[in-house]
């Protein structure tokens, strides 16, 4: 398979097309078949393309930002299972089950996570609670 880029001569629109080969090109455009995506018209023209070849050393930095990556999700995963273990999900009560501990002394019990909109976050900050934003993503090892 062979990706071109063609251009209609009369809209000057580009767009991407893709062909078993450059003589399957060829012959669907002697046979008059190709058109422009836009405009309908018959007076397509290849431009010129740059091929996309991946050499020795961006297929290595590749192979290193994934490997990183995949570190730094193992670690995410980590923590939200230390998170999962040891406080409660309060899901989207996050802000006002936040308030209540941190007015309601009395009450000892283990910390709590969930969800909370930035500006639920910004009130919690302006009333000396602190919060903490972590990443969460779902682990697709099902």
């Amino acid at each position: 398979m062979i990706k071109y880029r063609l251009k209609c001569n009369n809209c000057d629109k580009l767009f991407d097309s893709w062909f078993s080969s450059s003589s399957e090109f060829e012959k669907l455009k002697s046979k008059n078949i190709l058109d422009c995506h836009f405009c309908n018209s018959k007076d397509i023209k290849k431009t010129l393309m740059a091929p996309n070849i991946l050499n020795l050393k961006q297929k290595k930095e590749n192979e290193f930002k994934n490997k990183k990556n995949l570190k730094i999700q193992k670690k995410i995963l980590e923590f939200q299972n230390f998170i999962r273990d040891n406080f409660e999900n309060v899901g989207d009560d996050f802000a006002y089950k936040a308030r209540s501990l941190h007015y309601n002394s009395k009450t000892n019990t283990k910390g709590i996570y969930g969800n909370a909109t930035k500006k639920q976050i910004s009130e919690l900050k302006d009333e000396g609670i602190e919060t903490q934003i972590f990443p969460w993503i779902e682990n697709k090892k099902n």
